[in-house]
């Protein structure tokens, strides 16, 4: 690796430095234009200058960037090969600096650090100053990149939003409009990476919500333009981790599905994390631990990268330490504690470790871990500096964004309000014409009008005349439909009556606790004013008598109506007599409808 970047290191030095001023005849015209900021650009990657910007080596560069977008590794060894090249002596100052935001871009799809600082920022400085939309974007989030490199987090936001803004102001409604027509590539998937990178940045500070959004919006584009075969399965993935922190698991499981359901293959870091975080989420949701430390070990078995499996180490220590498995959980946090690549996770497993320990009374070992804890506090208060610039930051390119639509409002309003303008002095002079022509019209014709107005008088009248024969009809259906549903509603009560008797007797044969009550609603339902009429004749009869009076109707001899009412038969034998003493031996019949 050393001798690649001693060789890019060379390439910079070598062949990829801006010369001075050149002569006439150094740079040759070209035919294809430059891109204006309306947006119409070269059929190319990049926008690569005026034709009096463009030198003659300007093909092979684009070429070059072309392949970057597909396979990165042989775009560097073919840069490589340019860079030794006479070709690499008569770049001009557009494409030397075009030359080292493409290299520092190689280094970095590359995995490699980048080596070109000081070109990369005379770079920036240069595309912002021909305002070359595309380019300029470019240079600013490779200068982000840089930045980040060395820990200039603050720095690194502040390049990725303004080549965002850049990328807005050049090629506003990105999201909607047809990229084609653009006619330059890759501006979706240079979008998508850069609301990524944001993305990335904000959740390792823990700020969710930035992150959720720039997530949000990378999806948008990689929708567009795909980053990556997983690209959208690793921005879900993402999205869900997020809502994980805020514990809104609904949200995460169903951004976690949505990923496994899109995943184009399954040999990957990024369905190996989505695994692991459906385990955690079953195992927050009381799923069972074994079912979530079986999956997450799984995962970990698949992989090769020691910091990935000692993070699903410690996943599965954390758990085994929140369910007080303690012994298991040593097996898997004393491995995170040794590994010495990962501070933060040395040192989330060292208060872990400690706190087993003091459980099982090793105050010595508990201790060393607690010593290593003092020896390697949280900065605090850096980190709030640190989330408070970066809030800062995207707090203002959220009022910038905020202010862009604002003023593209104002400027739509703008323009209604004068094509308003326009359109009420058209319509007032087309008013003027027609009411001209509408008073003579008038007058040559208001006899015609007035035959016309009584002839459409008569019709009306006869249409007036239809209507209400029409409607009296309609009264006459609906009457019948009403007697019809009298006839219906008749014969469904008398129907009901002829089958009371049986009716009460099936009641009185299921045994069940509430029967007498069932038998006096069935019998009310059929007769609704029979009770009323017994109760004004015979306003002396008490509750009980009524309902013997009811039964007796219904043909129920003395021990099943002392089986209803709960009396011995002999007092259902007396509440008979009491009521034929008080209704001289009348019959129910004589109350019935």
């Amino acid at each position: 690796m050393r001798k690649l970047i001693y060789v890019v290191l060379m390439m910079v030095m070598v062949g990829c430095t801006p010369p001075g001023p050149l002569s006439e005849g150094e740079r040759t015209p070209t035919t294809s234009p430059r891109p204006s900021p309306g947006g119409e650009g070269v059929n190319s990657p990049a926008l690569t200058g005026t034709p009096s910007q463009r030198g003659t080596t300007s093909r092979t560069l684009e070429n070059i960037d072309s392949l970057m977008w597909k396979q990165a590794d042989s775009a560097l060894k073919v840069m490589m090969e340019f860079a030794g090249s006479p070709e690499a002596d008569s770049l001009n100052e557009f494409e030397g600096h075009y030359c080292q935001v493409l290299i520092a871009e190689l280094l970095f799809k590359n995995d490699y650090g980048q080596s070109n600082r000081e070109e990369v920022l005379k770079a920036v400085g240069y595309f912002d100053s021909i305002d070359d939309g595309f380019l300029a974007a470019r240079a600013h989030y490779i200068n982000g990149v840089g930045f980040y490199e060395r820990d200039s987090v603050v720095a690194a936001c502040g390049e990725y939003l303004k080549a965002l803004e850049i990328m807005e102001t050049h090629f506003p409604n990105l999201e909607t409009q047809d990229v084609a027509a653009l006619r330059v590539e890759h501006l979706p998937r240079f979008m998508g990476l850069t609301y990524n990178r944001l993305g990335e940045l904000f959740s390792e500070q823990y700020m969710t919500e930035p992150a959720i959004a720039c997530y949000k919006k990378s999806l948008v584009f990689c929708q567009i333009e795909p980053t990556s075969a997983n690209g959208i399965s690793n921005l879900l993935s993402h999205i869900a981790s997020e809502y994980q922190i805020q514990k809104q698991y609904d949200s995460c499981e169903y951004y976690n599905k949505e990923a496994l359901r899109l995943m184009v293959d399954t040999n990957n870091l990024i369905y190996r994390d989505l695994i692991s975080s459906l385990a955690i989420y079953n195992y927050y949701f009381g799923k069972g631990v074994e079912p979530a430390v079986r999956d997450l070990k799984r995962m970990a078995s698949q992989t090769m990268d020691e910091d990935e499996r000692m993070t699903r180490f410690f996943t599965i220590g954390s758990i085994y330490y929140e369910t007080s498995q303690f012994d298991s959980a040593l097996v898997y946090l004393v491995p995170v504690f040794e590994n010495k690549d990962n501070v933060v996770l040395k040192r989330d497993a060292a208060r872990s470790l400690r706190d087993i320990y003091q459980i099982k009374g090793d105050s010595l070992k508990a201790t060393q871990y607690a010593i290593y804890q003092a020896e390697n506090p949280i900065l605090q208060e850096e980190s709030n500096w640190l989330v408070s610039q970066l809030n800062e930051l995207f707090q203002q390119h959220l009022q910038w964004e905020q202010e862009k639509v604002e003023a593209k409002r104002r400027q739509t309003e703008q323009l209604a309000a004068r094509q308003r303008l326009v359109r009420g002095v058209v319509t007032a002079v087309v008013v003027l014409l027609v009411l001209g022509l509408g008073l003579w019209w008038r007058m040559a014709k208001r006899k015609k009008e007035h035959e016309a107005e009584t002839q459409t008088w008569h019709e009306e009248k006869q249409q007036l005349q239809t209507r209400v024969d029409d409607a009296l009809q309609q009264l006459q259906t609906v009457d019948d439909a009403l007697q019809q549903l009298q006839t219906q509603a008749d014969d469904a009560l008398q129907q009901a009556r002829a089958m009371l008797p049986q009716r009460a007797n099936e009641i009185y044969r299921t045994k069940v606790g509430n029967r007498l009550e069932r038998i006096m609603d069935e019998f009310e339902a059929a007769y609704p004013e029979a009770m009323g009429r017994v109760a004004a004749a015979h306003p002396d009869l008490t509750p009980t008598e009524r309902r013997i009076f009811v039964l007796s109707h219904l043909q129920f001899r003395a021990k099943e109506m002392a089986d209803l009412l709960g009396l011995s038969e002999n007092t259902v034998n007396q509440y008979r007599y009491n009521l034929r003493k008080k209704t001289e031996n009348a019959s129910f019949s004589a109350f019935l409808d």
